[in-house]
């Protein structure tokens, strides 16, 4: 399992339109195969950040993800100045996981 974790940081005047483009990704990216959750959020603190919180099943249901054409549109937007500095990505590889109950 694969677990990523993206963060931007949006230029003020940009963000809606990074939003704009996320939701696309969002939709689409949920209803790929192998892709277990995808959630993308602002930070609570700052409304001009961007969290992506992506689970793949393996490295081939990422690359389908990646591969999307609204992806694509997200990248345009962040190479085409959207953001106000460089993105954060980690990349987890999780041999387990358990939700525990509350």
């Amino acid at each position: 399992m694969i677990v990523v974790r993206f963060k931007v940081q949006c230029q003020p005047d940009r963000t809606e339109d990074v939003v704009t483009a996320m939701q696309g990704v969002v939709g689409a990216a949920r209803s790929l195969p192998g892709v277990i959750h995808f959630d993308i959020a602002r930070d609570l603190a700052d409304s001009n950040a961007l969290i992506a919180t992506e689970v793949f099943q393996d490295s081939e249901a990422m690359e389908r993800e990646e591969s999307l054409p609204e992806v694509a549109k997200v990248v345009e937007l962040m190479q085409g100045g959207a953001l106000a500095g460089p993105p954060e990505w980690t990349r987890f590889e999780v041999a387990s996981s358990e939700s525990p109950s509350m």
